[in-house]
């Protein structure tokens, strides 16, 4: 998104002061109390949250979870890019009960397609042995698994088998953001073809037939979990509602960062965590559009036979200029053909249990 149409980033400050923590802590132990929540989860994300040093996060941990009742789990974690991710911050997110999600995009090459330094060096190598650090040692219990942002030029296989490599308990397939406007790399809105399917039809035969129990892919598993009778856990699928606000460092509230792709302004609600609660956020008409409703879908989903697993695809990845976000996702055909592969496959096993009855 940082390379993306909102660029708001910019004008932001670069880490969260104290005030806005505080702010943000005492909301969430208002909403909390209000719904008598017996959990919630709150994730740091970025950019990368390392950079605000060990003593902010520490205290926005700490100043979270002072907030809350007893009886009630803060679950935290961070999401890092694990350059920085050194022994220090190992011993910290141990100590504050910190679970750790780490950024990597496959082998060294594939990863390194993108994430490199400002001098143009990739940064596998580091990541690589930050990773070693958290898995191989008496951290591995902070482990939170492994997010991968797809790059159809990358061979499936290599990059699934790289990232087993390091024992995630979950790899997370990211689509790129874009939409019908700003179409993601290789995606022609006007083609009928399905690059990304086939790039995730690979890995999901090679983890689906594994002779053994290996990672959990969160795409894959939710698809299952859709087409056995159950609600989605995520944002990218199904029907279930949008649970999810994102406070940026300035302590404004946005109903999704990932609506920054679309447009100048698109995840803004005009709320801030000094004055508004995260009840009024949930009120936003914006925020309630983005409910992944039956009623809200497209026409022209409603009328798939997969809409309801597929609920649209994400919200952002709907956007077009002249008609907004209604309509189906820019990856439609590649999530059809996707998730029929995955309903055929479980059809024939499911139709041989029965029938060895």
């Amino acid at each position: 998104m940082y390379e993306m149409a909102d660029q708001s980033w910019r004008s932001q400050p670069r880490s969260m002061s104290p005030r806005v923590i505080d702010d943000i802590a005492r909301r969430i132990g208002e909403h909390i109390r209000t719904h008598d929540l017996g959990e919630i989860e709150v994730i740091l994300h970025g950019g990368e949250p390392l950079l605000a040093g060990a003593e902010i996060i520490s205290y926005a941990v700490t100043s979270i979870r002072r907030a809350v009742d007893v009886g009630t789990q803060v679950h935290v974690v961070v999401q890092t890019n694990a350059v920085m991710l050194d022994e220090a911050f190992l011993h910290l997110f141990d100590s504050l009960g910190v679970r750790i999600g780490v950024s990597l995009d496959g082998y060294e090459a594939a990863n390194d397609r993108h994430r490199l330094f400002a001098n143009g060096k990739g940064s596998y190598a580091q990541v690589s042995e930050a990773l070693h650090r958290l898995t191989t040692g008496r951290y591995h219990h902070l482990f939170n698994g492994i997010l991968c942002t797809v790059d159809i030029r990358n061979d499936p296989i290599g990059v699934y088998q790289a990232l087993s490599e390091f024992d995630p308990p979950v790899i997370d397939f990211l689509l790129p953001h874009g939409n019908w406007t700003a179409p993601p790399p290789f995606r022609d809105p006007q083609s009928a073809e399905t690059p990304y399917a086939e790039w995730l039809i690979r890995i999901f035969d090679h983890w689906y037939d594994s002779p053994r129990a290996e990672t959990d892919v969160r795409f894959f598993v939710e698809i299952i979990r859709l087409l056995m009778g159950s609600a989605s856990r995520v944002e990218a699928i199904g029907l279930s509602p949008t649970r999810m606000v994102v406070v940026e460092t300035n302590g404004v509230i946005e109903h999704s960062d990932i609506l920054k792709s679309a447009y100048e302004g698109a995840g803004a609600t005009g709320m801030h965590v000094m004055r508004d609660s995260f009840d009024a956020v949930m009120t936003h008409p914006a925020v309630l559009a983005r409910q992944r409703t039956l009623f809200g879908l497209p026409d022209v989903c409603k009328s798939c036979d997969i809409h309801r697993i597929c609920g649209g695809g994400l919200h952002a990845h709907r956007f077009r200029e002249e008609t907004g976000f209604g309509n189906p996702s820019v990856y439609c055909p590649d999530l059809y053909r996707l998730i029929s592969h995955i309903h055929g496959r479980l059809a024939k096993d499911v139709a041989k249990i029965r029938s060895s009855r």
